[in-house]
């Protein structure tokens, strides 16, 4: 299995083709877009790898994304005893959640890419719902 290490806000990823991942918010972006991360620091995979200086040059990896949204309220209270003193904050970081698609090698040739997502049609999901009808279920 193919991997890549890849840098964005800051901060490194390892990633590999088909992972879901939540990321810094990316500026100016809309959902069911496709993103390239040029900032690629090394790939390969069980046998082989390719460490960049410090990016390889020409590997890229290719994501699809989903939603942009906020985290969970991270309160943040302080205290100072016998002031009566107290402050009380809240922060929503805000994130981008990515599907990773392809890995490109420094050559441009395709490493891994990972499987289409098949969207369940109207007549699929009415024969489910008949089978789980059936078994009672």
């Amino acid at each position: 299995m193919s991997y890549a290490v890849i840098k964005t806000g800051g901060k490194q990823y390892k990633v590999k083709s088909g992972e879901i991942l939540k990321i810094e918010k990316l500026p100016d972006s809309k959902p069911d877009s496709k993103i390239e991360f040029n900032e690629v620091l090394a790939y390969g995979d069980d046998k082989t790898i390719e460490i960049g200086t410090p990016t390889v040059a020409g590997a890229k990896v290719e994501a699809d994304l989903i939603k942009n949204d906020k985290d969970r309220t991270i309160l943040i209270f302080k205290k100072r005893r016998r002031h009566n003193s107290r402050r009380k904050n809240g922060h929503r970081q805000q994130y981008t959640m990515i599907r990773i698609n392809k890995i490109f090698s420094k050559d441009g040739k395709v490493l891994s890419e990972a499987e289409k997502i098949v969207k369940p049609t109207k007549k699929v999901e009415a024969k489910v719902k008949e089978k789980t009808a059936a078994t009672g279920k």
